[in-house]
């Protein structure tokens, strides 16, 4: 696990940040792809896509501050200013759910302010997206992030002392969710690029994206490690908060799916 790649002063190059760029460049090359198919015009493409960039980043981080606002009590202007108190330059502390869903909220108004077609191009990115959390949630499990609990497993691993899972979990062998992320992001890419040939009304990528991408979240997220206040005592389960943000995705996008190939039907 290396945090940090390139150390010179107070400038670093997070291997977070790094994985974070190649995958929004990545995404933008792959969404101009794809759009040309659907005549999507190149400019209303890349602002589009640096719409998201911002508004992901904008709503990770507000996310995670919400839930973590006495890190910030002594120093609020760290929420913003990436020349943080504590003499480091960068933002850390992300949570990807509020990304999605103010990415989300912020294309959708995008394309309707400008009259494109919503679903046809939301079925253009969600691929695009699958890709990026392949991508980032390795820059997680380089940085010592969005770790899990502890486990016996054969596969389970033990992070340095100087990561946030480290420092959590000293010498203990936990579970690597950042990586179990990864793998279902690549295959979430795979299986929609896959089903494409088959789908049946436009929005059926974009939300079968949501609904599997909010299931594996909320299976997997039974074994990493949330943080006492953000978890939740239910029924004899400790669900966190993450878990009543996908499962609220996952029955919205069940919905949307069934709504769809109904209205399609009736048609």
């Amino acid at each position: 696990m290396h945090p940090t790649l390139i150390q010179i002063g107070p400038l670093a190059l997070r291997s977070y940040g790094l994985m974070l760029a190649i995958s929004f460049l990545l995404g933008i090359w792959l969404v101009q792809r794809r759009g040309k198919k659907v005549g999507l015009d190149f400019q209303k493409t890349v602002d589009l896509v640096v719409l998201i960039i911002i508004a992901s980043i904008v709503g990770s981080r507000a996310l995670y501050v919400v839930f973590h606002l006495e890190e910030f009590s002594a120093h609020p202007l760290d929420i913003i200013n990436p020349f943080q108190s504590s003499g480091e330059v960068g933002i850390q502390g992300l949570s990807m759910d509020g990304g999605v869903i103010l990415s989300i909220l912020v294309s959708l108004w995008f394309l309707r302010r400008h009259r494109l077609p919503v679903w046809k191009v939301a079925d253009v990115v969600a691929p695009a997206i699958a890709l990026g959390v392949c991508l980032t949630r390795i820059g997680c499990f380089l940085n010592g992030c969005c770790f899990g609990k502890p486990c016996e497993l054969p596969w389970c691993v033990v992070f340095p002392p100087d990561t946030a899972a480290g420092y959590y979990f000293p010498a203990t062998h936990i579970h690597p969710t950042q990586l179990y992320a990864s793998l279902y992001g690549f295959l979430i890419f795979v299986l929609l690029l896959f089903v494409e040939r088959w789908k049946t009304f436009d929005g059926f990528l974009f939300w079968l994206f949501i609904a599997v991408y909010s299931a594996c979240r909320f299976a997997f997220d039974f074994v990493r490690f949330y943080e006492p206040e953000q978890v939740i005592a239910m029924g004899g389960l400790n669900l966190s908060v993450s878990h009543f943000i996908n499962g609220g995705m996952f029955l919205l996008a069940l919905s949307m799916l069934w709504y769809s190939q109904s209205r399609r039907r009736t048609a």
